[in-house]
């Protein structure tokens, strides 16, 4: 049999297969490199000493970002902005700087993704004898920036959630493993005559009280500190679990959900927001985020049928899906209550 020789796949696959352009814009994230252009082009020379960075090796990577359309390099050796660099930029009303922390526990492990398709176990633990939240738990710096990029991602998820879901409708609302309330804060400050409650480990929520308060929503919200698994303050109208359910396998996931129905009252919702996996070839950020979440923690995004499975086994059930242009929103009531 003849091969065909196709170049533009050959091109094609070079481009998916490269991890150098990743690491490169990690870093310039990291040294904040667009908030030095914000007023217009500058040299290399006068980046490097904004940034502390050595100017040839900040012009080398300048010119592989400029060549892929982030930053362009408008004279000899004078960079400035473009349209994919904006959101780099911290003020940046939905800045993007802090989602693409260059983390060393996680790189370290991605050296080990060999393993987890081996076996089936997340190469996080298999790298650093440990699992991905403990290894946080004791690394403050790598926990803040890990904190940093998920707020990063909040501020996107608040621009297309808010619109797709009738949030006036409720009065209380408990944030299952909100982190530290970012979220949950944007929700309130949009609707004020909504009362929130935060629940996260101990640690984890002492972080909210500045985030509520930076918002001023801090008067109408509760945070408690405690495991979801034990227990979930009781009798709110809405329960939110923010890409929570996909990091845990489907027997913790059961017994999370089971806690969160205990609590529910006969017309409570649950509300799961994260990605659902969709059939067939077309481009799914589910299927991508699904091998992040095997390789660092041992979850995985799951599909609409599989999520309600899960919900019956703790009496629960799905009534509808809600797409929106980051994660879907999955209505989820107890099976005694219709509609």
């Amino acid at each position: 049999m003849r091969t065909r020789i196709d170049i533009a796949s050959y091109v094609r696959l070079t481009e998916l297969a490269d991890y150098i352009v990743p690491f490169a814009l990690r870093v310039v994230c990291d040294l904040g490199v667009a908030d030095h252009l914000v007023d217009g082009p500058l040299s290399v020379d006068r980046l490097a000493e904004s940034t502390g960075s050595h100017a040839p090796s900040l012009r080398r990577v300048m010119r592989a970002l400029a060549c892929r359309g982030i930053f362009t390099e408008v004279s000899e050796d004078r960079f400035a902005l473009t349209p994919l660099a904006e959101p780099l930029r911290s003020d940046h009303p939905l800045s993007l700087r802090e989602a693409y922390p260059l983390l060393p526990g996680d790189v370290k492990a991605w050296a080990h993704f060999d393993h987890s398709v081996r076996t089936g176990e997340p190469a996080f633990d298999q790298a650093h004898g440990q699992s991905y939240w403990d290894y946080l738990a004791q690394r403050p710096d790598e926990l803040r920036a890990f904190n940093a990029s998920q707020q990063a991602a909040t501020r996107l998820e608040l621009r297309t959630l808010l619109p797709a879901y009738d949030w006036g409708s409720l009065e209380t609302v408990v944030d299952v493993g909100g982190g530290n309330g970012a979220f949950l804060a944007g929700l309130l400050a949009k609707f004020p005559r909504l009362h929130g409650t935060l629940l996260d480990q101990p640690d984890m929520a002492a972080q909210a009280h500045e985030v509520l308060a930076a918002a001023e929503v801090a008067g109408r919200c509760e945070v408690v500190g405690g495991s979801f698994f034990d227990e979930v303050p009781p009798g709110a109208d809405a329960y939110l679990l923010k890409r929570i359910l996909y990091g845990w396998d489907d027997e913790r996931a059961v017994q999370l959900l089971r806690t969160v129905a205990a609590a529910m009252k006969p017309r409570s919702r649950l509300l799961v927001l994260e990605p659902v996996r969709k059939p067939g070839n077309e481009f799914d950020v589910g299927k991508t985020y699904d091998l992040l979440l095997f390789a660092m923690a041992g979850g995985r995004v799951r599909g609409a049928d599989e999520i309600g499975a899960l919900c019956a086994r703790a009496g629960l059930r799905v009534e509808r899906v809600v797409d929106t242009m980051m994660l879907p929103i999955v209505e989820v009531r107890t099976e005694e209550t219709q509609g």
